[in-house]
């Protein structure tokens, strides 16, 4: 067991070695120094977790030592003195030290100082590479950041589709980003300069959708035309009513449709880059999409995959969209505690990148009163003081806290909600009132 590498600096023998022992059983590694120049000369050879120095030493002080070894490493600097005082204290602190325990010192006290230091660090660090990484993203990579296995081989798969006319169909709940990848395969194929037209075919009234995707004698001007060169995006395809669907595999299997109320055909190039958030087999066999027409559109399928399945990509995905966020609000990029990253980690994600994109906006806005933490951005509430909570102010927070993640995880379907929450409709509604939540507000904000 490794818990960390920690330096001991102290000129006393004894009390480095009882340290170094007592380090050692708690699982560190240890390295002993016994003065400043000595410590200083380790600290430029090796990386250290933490560092642990005595403040009186001969020739170089712990508090120089202190003021030094921060201009070499962000090691935390952990102090220690029998001859400890306040302003001593406060003076160590204001350098830049991590702690200062005063002599003698509970040695339990001393072990978890030191691995919250160690956290520290290694917090520092992760997030050290994280900007590292964000730094050097290539162009698809800013598209589609991560490491995972599972988003590298979507990136692989962009790369080999973009250069094809063939139809690509992209799959993946809501919120994955099945539009960003719509984009790139239009970006590093036929252009950025091309047209790439987007529509969500859930926002089309079935009544006007062929004269939108194929345009009219009063209007000739369609999606297909206005695309002509480009990308066609139909996201949500499986709302394309089915009386439309004929008419569209026809046209883009001869390239050519004739607008409603003409009888001159129209020629046209377009790629055609669809979406579904559900199995498309399953949407065929219930009669949603017409089976032919699907396989028209899935000769190239990308997968996305939910961001709970991405692991140690949401730490950067929203390290990401804190930098862009603070630039737009132009305030300094937050930091991140060891319990805002335990939330990012904890929390399953049901709107995926589009969650987590709003949260961390909530997250940047909330910094800027000095009150940000991701487990309150995640519930879309500003922290509470808990000094003034009383039993029912705590129990309201919570009620309405669950409530709206409920809203958002049904996409506002009350029914629904209310099925999740195990509670009546009216019950649900009688809450609404009572605690003020707005659900035009919570979808919006998502």
């Amino acid at each position: 067991m490794n818990n960390g590498s920690i330096l001991v600096v102290d000129d006393d023998r004894e009390m480095r070695v009882s340290l170094a022992h007592l380090l050692e059983k708690a699982g560190y590694s240890v390295t002993t120094a016994d003065n400043g120049e000595q410590a200083l000369s380790a600290m430029s050879r090796a990386d250290f977790d933490a560092v642990l120095s005595d403040v009186r030493m001969p020739t170089m002080d712990g508090l120089e030592f202190q003021r030094r070894a921060a201009e070499l490493s962000t090691v935390p600097v952990v102090l220690f003195s029998a001859h400890g005082d306040i302003p001593m204290a406060v003076e160590a602190i204001q350098n830049g030290a991590y702690n200062f325990l005063e002599k003698p010192f509970d040695p339990r006290r001393m072990i978890t100082l030191l691995g919250n230091a160690v956290r520290l660090k290694r917090l520092q660090d992760s997030t050290s590479r994280m900007q590292e990484r964000l730094s050097s993203l290539t162009d698809l990579e800013q598209i589609l950041i991560g490491d995972s296995p599972g988003i590298t081989a979507i990136r692989r798969l962009i790369l080999d589709f973009a250069d094809t006319n063939a139809s690509v169909m992209v799959t993946g709940a809501t919120g994955t980003g099945k539009e960003l990848v719509a984009r790139a395969l239009h970006d590093l194929g036929r252009g950025p300069g091309a047209p790439f037209v987007a529509v969500n075919c859930a926002t089309i009234p079935p009544e006007r959708f062929e004269e939108a995707v194929f345009g009219s004698a009063e209007k000739p001007s369609g999606l297909m035309q206005k695309a002509d060169g480009g990308t066609l995006f139909l996201d949500e395809l499986t709302s394309m009513p089915p009386e439309t669907q004929s008419k569209f595999l026809r046209a883009i299997e001869t390239r050519m449709f004739e607008p409603i109320g003409t009888t001159t055909p129209v020629e046209v190039d377009v790629r055609i880059v669809s979406a579904v958030a559900q199995d498309p087999l399953l949407v065929v066999e219930d009669g949603t999409l017409r089976r032919d027409l699907m396989f028209r559109l899935n000769t190239l399928v990308i997968d996305l995959p939910s961001l709970a399945a991405r692991g140690e990509d949401i730490a950067l995905v929203f390290r990401h969209y804190l930098h862009r966020l603070s630039a737009i609000y132009e305030i300094p990029v937050p930091e991140l505690s060891n319990p805002d990253y335990s939330s990012l980690l904890s929390h399953d994600w049901p709107g995926n990148v589009r969650e987590l994109q709003s949260v961390a906006e909530r997250f940047v806005l909330a910094s800027k009163r000095g009150q940000a933490s991701v487990r309150s951005a995640i519930l879309g509430v500003a922290e509470a003081d808990p000094t003034s909570q009383t039993l029912r102010g705590s129990v309201a927070v919570f009620e309405r806290q669950i409530i709206s993640q409920a809203i958002l995880a049904q996409d506002g379907r009350m029914d629904d909600v209310a099925d999740l929450l195990g509670i009546g409709r009216r019950t649900l509604n009688e809450k609404i009132v009572k605690l003020g939540i707005d659900k035009s507000e919570i979808l919006s904000a998502n």
